[in-house]
């Protein structure tokens, strides 16, 4: 399968790293000219030169903003004013104590997984349907459906992105616009392997640390692996082209299966 996204302005939040940059970069290899968000501008330009490496001649703009915030996104309408793929990726992820997690953390982990996708599609989509063309994506994770019982919270903002993808397709149905949501199991990034090292053996060596992870923790995965950036990035690339015009609503999973038994 050949997809050509030349001509197409997508927008990735929270693309300096990990699932983001990844994205940022199959999109970019496409042909789409690609906003590289973050909310560091050093880091932000230090990320378009390195994503540049991976795909040379790419269209790359930095777009410095935090888009949990009201200020961010209007930064964001300034910098990249038409978009026709957006990618709602940003998110923080943690595990804490169910009992512990404070009201302030659990509207910090809405602001920043929900609320910033929500104020974003809506800044977007109308300019979308009026062209008849465009591409709203959510990533959201297993979690949504498999509650950790050490991230409620995470797993919370998870669900209401599912929701939220549900609903805007249902706001585009018709217009051209298809609306959905990636379902993304465990993955590897900087910030897993620390986040997985919070619940083994630092001592382990990483291999010896994902398996028991995953054995422990995730044991609903059929892959018994963590899937890899790319893995997500490919789906994204796919549901971003003329190809999948006609999948709109769906929660599409790129989560390495589930153990019947542990389905919800």
């Amino acid at each position: 399968m050949h997809i050509d996204l030349t001509g197409r302005t997508a927008l990735v939040t929270g693309s300096t790293q990990g699932i983001g940059a990844a994205i940022a970069v199959a999109l970019a290899r496409a042909g789409a000219r690609v906003g590289v968000n973050g909310r560091d501008e050093r880091r932000v330009a230090e990320s378009v030169e390195k994503l540049a490496g991976e795909a040379p001649g790419a269209d790359l703009v930095p777009v410095a903003a935090d888009v949990s915030g009201d200020e961010g996104a209007a930064r964001v309408a300034e910098l990249l004013p038409r978009v026709d793929i957006l990618v709602n990726n940003l998110g923080i992820f943690g595990s804490a104590d169910p009992l512990e997690i404070s009201d302030e953390e659990w509207r910090r982990y809405f602001e920043v997984n929900v609320l910033a996708a929500v104020r974003l599609t809506r800044l977007y989509l109308p300019g979308m349907t009026e062209r008849g063309w465009g591409r709203v994506q959510y990533v959201a994770s297993d979690s949504a459906v498999v509650i950790p019982a050490e991230m409620i919270h995470y797993g919370m903002s998870k669900t209401a992105l599912l929701a939220v993808s549900r609903g805007f397709a249902k706001k585009a149905a018709g217009t051209g616009v298809t609306v959905n949501s990636v379902i993304a199991g465990p993955t590897h990034t900087g910030g897993v392997e620390d986040f997985v090292y919070e619940l083994v053996d630092r001592d382990l060596p990483w291999q010896e640390a994902q398996r028991r992870f995953m054995r422990e923790h995730r044991p609903q995965s059929l892959l018994q692996r963590l899937i890899e950036p790319e893995e997500i990035a490919h789906m994204v690339v796919y549901l971003s082209s003329e190809q999948a015009s006609a999948t709109t609503g769906g929660a599409l999973r790129v989560d390495g299966g589930y153990v019947d038994s542990i389905l919800p």
